[in-house]
């Protein structure tokens, strides 16, 4: 007779951002005709760099040529791609990291839940709260978070480091280590971004008290400051504790395409084992690699042309960041973010909790966002905005806010 993996019984409700699709499409249904404009989910509506474009039709016309068709890709990533990221986002920046350490993948999400398949059942995770769902519910998953404590709204095993507008929303170490941080800079959902000296201060007490850092790196071509780090990698000793997650999605619209790439440092070595090696035997088993005409595509983002379209996109996203933060801010609100980021941070009125604002968003303005109690204990209280919408539909929705 089988069993269930127990662990998922832990899982508090359905995923985020299913839910509130449910609550949405339960919302059309109820209100036929209704124009409803999403500030929700971290999804891209522009269309692709036309570099991107060009690449992915010239990638397709090859394999239908016997001669140039390409079936299972390598495992790790076509050598092309890997070569391009290691001298464009980690050399230029004076970061040392090889090729070899580069493996390519079909998301950031799906790495970020998969990383956790390397450390043992028993090691202690830490996640800045509010967090990015996935890196806690895979932990639960895994078995690793403990149960969970209705009345503290958190996991017994987890250690919680509250990212509060009294801390500028960037989180500081724990008085007593744990094993495992996850780390995400520009962060989501706060759109936080440490500078290179907080930074420093992580990867120094990394290395003091063993502990490895998972860092989400996926908004960092959303930076605008010059003191923000693009990489942990520009902080010293960080090749000795950290692993980096990048994806092509909100940078260059790949959501559609998925594309993104672990950084796995050959110098993080625990008790003799290699992790660039557990990591390198784990995508090899379980992952036939992104497609060629996709990777051709992420290699393309990487030319003059490519370059220049992707500035220009993220220019976009981050005028509606502004619109978004300025129209807020105008009415009385308490905003932060959108300046490193994509996402807007925003204080509810005193005594409103983040689903009842979503209900009334939702009602009087048929305006879709996310609820901050989503993303953790810290969360509640907050409500999260996406710069990623139409430049009409964003003037549009702070217009609604507004005569509201």
């Amino acid at each position: 007779m089988y069993t269930v993996n127990a662990n998922y019984q832990e899982l508090q409700g359905s995923y985020l951002f299913s839910t509130i699709a449910k609550k949405v499409a339960a919302y059309k249904e109820a209100h036929p005709g209704c124009s409803i404009i999403s500030l929700g989910i971290g999804d891209v509506t522009q269309p692709l760099p036309d570099a991107v474009i060009k690449a992915l039709h010239s990638a397709v016309d090859e394999m239908a040529d016997v001669s140039t068709f390409r079936g299972y890709a390598p495992d790790l990533g076509y050598s092309f791609l890997r070569e391009a990221i290691a001298e464009n986002d980690y050399r230029a920046r004076g970061c040392e990291i090889g090729a070899d350490e580069i493996f390519v993948s079909d998301g950031a999400k799906s790495d970020s839940a998969n990383i956790q398949e390397l450390f043992g059942a028993e090691d202690i995770i830490a996640v800045c709260d509010p967090v990015y769902p996935v890196y806690l519910d895979s932990n639960v998953m895994a078995g690793r978070a403990g149960k969970y404590d209705p009345a503290a709204g958190r996991y017994t095993r987890v250690v919680y480091m509250p990212c509060t507008k009294e801390n500028g929303f960037i989180a500081t170490p724990p008085e007593k280590a744990p094993d495992i941080i996850y780390l995400c800079f520009p962060n989501n959902p706060t759109g936080a971004a440490a500078d290179k000296e907080r930074l420093q201060e992580w990867v120094d007490y990394a290395v003091k008290n063993g502990c490895v850092i998972i860092y989400d790196a996926a908004y960092e071509a959303y930076i605008s400051e010059e003191n923000v780090p693009h990489s942990i990698y520009e902080c010293d000793g960080a090749r000795q504790c950290a692993i980096e997650l990048r994806s092509f999605s909100k940078n260059a619209g790949f959501t559609g395409l998925r594309l993104a790439f672990t950084v796995v440092p050959k110098d993080l070595v625990k008790d003799g084992v290699s992790l660039h090696g557990m990591w390198a035997r784990r995508h090899g088993t379980k992952y036939n690699g992104a497609p060629y005409i996709v990777q051709r595509a992420g290699e393309a983002c990487y030319t003059p042309e490519g370059k220049a379209q992707i500035r220009d996109l993220i220019g976009f996203y981050m005028e509606n960041a502004r619109i978004i933060r300025e129209g807020v801010v105008s009415l009385g609100y308490e905003a932060f973010g959108g300046v490193n980021s994509p996402y807007v941070w925003l204080k509810t009125p005193e005594g409103v909790s983040s689903w009842d604002f979503f209900d009334s968003l939702l009602d009087r303005c048929n305006i879709v966002g996310t609820p901050g109690c989503g993303f953790g204990p810290s969360g509640e209280g907050y409500f999260r905005l996406t710069a990623f919408g139409d430049k009409d539909a964003t003037k549009e929705a702070v217009m609604r806010i507004t005569k509201i």
